[in-house]
């Protein structure tokens, strides 16, 4: 069995066990514990030893006290709190470009749920807090399991390697685009906590997404995956209607995680990238998370869910546009320095 299938099988088999946990316990908002883990389950790499775990964890139980010390900060010196905010997210962006560190995601979305919802109700941090917590040691004991059934050599897993780190000025440029595609939604975040919790999510994959997108291409990039993840979706809500209980839900969180690997980790040809398919998955986490839970509570799943698919979609149109901005202004700015040192040079 080739490295490609063990990977899509750990990444079928972990989250089906994700599910199981979240759902089956229940546990605080359990499609965030789902979502982290297929953050942890889709990075290059071998999975993250147990130590590895707790150290992220530690680390992100820091900016979630650190989210917490916004909330005041927030509420009664705003524009000095966003333009905070701003530059921690960009400080985030910039370590975990330089570092080529797979799980900037995780600690970003950490730092701008936690503020948002301690806005709305303290209560709510707690909740949050809980669900990242055990969200990452979920992804983490999940990702060891599954290794355990699907190893790879030894040779094979000491040859993997994640992302290229990136220059400073590279990375710069970078760390500032996403963060300029995330805090427009944090701000509107501020206004209707509830309404906007599950954008930032989606929010802060695009703006990661963004930084491996070109301009020519950031279109189809970003918004074919977010209309890919709610085809995803609706295919799942389908086949969980027919029989909806938990296990049809791991069967059919399993199916889709096969199909998205398979493309994530290159056993099937695509004309779209890795991570083309992995923010389809994790779209689709997160359209689908919110309507069991609209479903649960009786209220309106399509309705909901409909407006959902409408905001992320014009949040990807969003982030193209502002990707195709900024790197046309950069162009311009190169362009005209160059003219500036031929037309020097020419004296």
């Amino acid at each position: 069995m080739d490295p490609a299938d063990k990977a899509v099988l750990r990444l079928a088999s972990g989250l089906c066990l994700a599910v199981l946990v979240a759902y089956g316990l229940p546990l605080p908002m359990p499609f965030i514990v789902c979502l982290l883990a297929v953050m942890l389950l889709c990075k290059p790499g071998p999975p993250m030893s147990l130590l590895k775990g707790a150290a992220m964890a530690l680390l992100l139980a820091m900016l979630v006290v650190a989210g917490v010390l916004m909330v005041p900060l927030l509420e009664y010196y705003a524009l000095g709190g966003i333009i905070l905010t701003g530059a921690v997210l960009y400080g985030l962006f910039f370590a975990g470009l330089r570092t080529a560190n797979p799980l900037t995601m995780i600690l970003v979305v950490s730092f701008t749920m936690i503020p948002v919802a301690g806005v709305a109700d303290q209560a709510l941090v707690t909740v949050i807090g809980v669900a990242l917590g055990i969200g990452v040691f979920v992804g983490v004991v999940v990702g060891r399991v599954s290794q355990v059934f699907f190893p790879d050599p030894p040779l094979a897993a000491a040859a993997k390697a994640g992302p290229p780190s990136l220059g400073r000025e590279a990375a710069s440029w970078i760390a500032l685009r996403a963060t300029l595609i995330v805090m427009p939604v944090f701000v509107l975040a501020l206004t209707d906590p509830s309404f906007y919790l599950a954008a930032i999510m989606k929010t802060v994959a695009l703006g990661q997404q963004a930084g491996s997108a070109k301009a020519r291409s950031a279109g189809r990039e970003l918004v074919g995956s977010t209309m890919m993840g709610a085809w995803m979706a609706l295919l799942v809500w389908f086949g969980l209607s027919l029989w909806p209980n938990l296990w049809t839900l791991m069967l059919w969180m399993s199916g889709a995680a096969l199909w998205s690997g398979a493309r994530i980790f290159g056993l099937k040809a695509s004309a779209f990238g890795p991570s083309f398919w992995s923010n389809a998955l994790l779209t689709m986490l997160i359209l689908l998370g919110p309507a069991i839970e609209d479903s649960a509570s009786g209220k309106d799943v399509w309705q909901a869910s409909a407006t959902r698919v409408v905001l992320f979609v014009g949040v990807s149109l969003y982030a193209w546009a502002t990707v195709w901005a900024l790197e046309r202004w950069r162009a311009s700015r190169s362009r005209a320095l160059f003219l500036t040192v031929l037309e020097r040079g020419t004296r």
